[in-house]
């Protein structure tokens, strides 16, 4: 996103800052293999439920670059702006998800924010409920793919607000 301070409709625009690393370019072979694990991840899941659970993970680990990137994604593949927006607050907007988006969501969470240390009983029970072991799997790869992403965003200061759906998939 280029912005000018010329910018009289709503004030100017703080600047971007500047990426730190550009980690793929001094790492091109953990970056391929990151991309062959993603590919391997969202393999057999719906690729709404793969973008939602990708945004939530972005949203708790802040990663800027990857809520650009996913929400973009969610819109292509048929999101809802509704459901997106909503995605920050799903306890108190349940009725916008079904229940198996719910588990996914609730166990992202889980496999997130492991400050517990464990992702607990009863939050994986309920989705190994509503998926087949095989999903279920899938799921908890792509859920550990994102957060790795994210960790790779966050850490480089990658720039969000350039990303064109599909550009990297």
């Amino acid at each position: 996103m280029t912005t000018t301070a010329d910018d009289t409709t709503t004030g100017a625009y703080a600047d971007e800052l500047p990426v730190r690393l550009r980690w793929a370019e001094h790492a091109p072979e953990v970056y391929k293999a990151m991309i062959r694990l993603d590919t391997a991840a969202k393999r057999g899941l719906d690729p709404k439920l793969y973008e939602l659970v990708k945004i939530r993970a972005s949203q708790l680990n802040h990663c800027a670059f990857c809520l650009d990137m996913h929400t973009k994604d969610a819109l292509a593949a048929g999101e809802s702006v509704e459901r997106i927006v909503q995605l920050g607050a799903w306890e108190e907007s349940r009725h916008f998800y079904t229940e198996k988006e719910l588990a996914a969501i609730e166990l992202t969470e889980a496999v997130t924010v492991l400050t517990d240390g464990f992702v607990p009983d009863e939050v994986y029970e309920k989705a190994a409920a509503l998926f087949e072991e095989a999903e279920l799997a899938q799921l908890i790869s792509a859920i550990a793919v994102i957060n790795t992403w994210n960790r790779f965003g966050v850490t480089c200061r990658m720039t969000p607000g350039h990303y064109r759906p599909g550009q990297h998939g």
